[in-house]
């Protein structure tokens, strides 16, 4: 399935305020037609167009081929799908469950590293089972809330771990950032964006340094995008630019985003993640990630048991329709990375600070 063969839309009018508290977005549901509203974030910066979903199917594409991407803005997408299958399925409560187990199957496999996603699809078969019983428009109004109250909770998480990670930004900071982690990628606000916009709201001087984020363009395309938005300084450099510009002592900061993070303390993120972090280890800058609780997976030991999701060779062979690499050269694409815990000097989330580098873990954490 390919969403492209379906109508694409300017940025649309919702029925009521989006609840990203953004007048653009990832993701929402429109209540009045049933439909999940997702931009296509793959087109960005030159067009800013949605498309308007109506089967869980379609929202599975959408996650799959990274019209929509981010682990919070993945599990957020995945809810809604779920809500959509719920207003369409006006069968018993057996047929219900069944069909709510499929679709979470389906949803559950397109992509595989972020936690965020498996956790969305867990909380709404809980749910299901709840509400099994009713009639199927209480059902699907039950369905729908429980998809709604993840999508806020995303947003306020987001707002708490940007004003805790705010405290760490000094003042006057060039602040490093790679991948997109931004309202783009969450519900709303975003997580390491979120700390760069909160500190920006404070009236710290900072700008950004976005690297490009190959092969996907995450940062030039749509971190950029966001931040020259927001009015908030920002320039992109290449991946391979990052090293001179810590050397020349030009960076002071850098948070990302995560996919996943192991109960030690480990960090999966976007592929290029790692090497940021032994530059910034190197030349004594502090290296922060923020995340909502629900990226941290405490069934996973460590880094070594986090699933790397294998992408396409052609995202790296080829730029749109520019061919880089000639065919039949191996291109092997990781999509993710795993920066050791002994790298990271904060994780920021909603329930507080975690200081890995320090000893701290999120199991330690809980435990205070």
């Amino acid at each position: 399935m390919d969403l492209s063969t379906l109508p694409d839309h300017a940025r649309p009018s919702l029925s009521r305020a989006p609840l990203s508290e953004s007048p653009w977005f990832a993701v929402e549901y429109e209540p009045t037609t049933h439909e999940v509203v997702m931009m296509d974030q793959r087109r960005l910066p030159g067009e800013e167009v949605y498309y308007r979903l109506t089967t869980v199917d379609h929202v599975a594409t959408g996650i799959r081929d990274m019209v929509v991407r981010g682990a919070p803005a993945i599990g957020i997408s995945a809810a809604y799908g779920l809500a959509l299958l719920a207003h369409r399925e006006r069968g018993d409560a057996r047929i219900f469950l069944m069909a709510n187990g499929v679709a979470g199957r389906a949803l559950n496999e397109t992509r595989p590293t972020a936690v965020n996603l498996a956790w969305a699809i867990a909380r709404m078969s809980r749910k299901a089972a709840d509400v099994a019983e009713l009639h199927p428009d209480e059902r699907a109004q039950a369905m729908l809330a429980e998809a709604e109250a993840i999508h806020r909770e995303d947003v306020a998480s987001c707002r708490a771990m940007g004003a805790l990670g705010a405290k760490d930004v000094p003042d006057g900071a060039t602040i490093l950032t790679h991948c997109n982690a931004g309202a783009l990628a969450t519900g709303g606000y975003g997580t390491a964006l979120g700390v760069i916009r909160a500190a920006h709201a404070e009236g710290k001087v900072v700008r950004v340094f976005a690297d490009e984020t190959r092969p996907y363009l995450q940062g030039a395309r749509l971190t950029a995008w966001e931040l020259h938005a927001d009015g908030i300084p920002v320039e992109v450099i290449t991946d391979n630019m990052a090293g001179h510009y810590f050397q020349r002592g030009q960076i002071q900061f850098v948070v990302v985003g995560s996919d996943r993070i192991a109960n030690n303390g480990d960090v999966a993120n976007k592929i290029g993640t790692y090497g940021v972090s032994v530059l910034a280890k190197h030349h004594n800058v502090p290296f922060t990630v923020a995340a909502p609780w629900s990226t941290i997976d405490l069934r996973c030991p460590s880094g070594k048991e986090i699933p790397i999701e294998q992408r396409s060779r052609e995202e790296v062979a080829r730029v749109g329709d520019k061919l880089l690499v000639a065919d039949g050269i191996p291109c092997p694409h990781p999509a993710f990375d795993v920066t050791p815990a002994a790298l990271v000097g904060a994780i920021y989330t909603e329930r507080g600070v975690i200081r890995p580098s320090e000893g701290e873990s999120p199991e330690s954490f809980l435990k205070k």
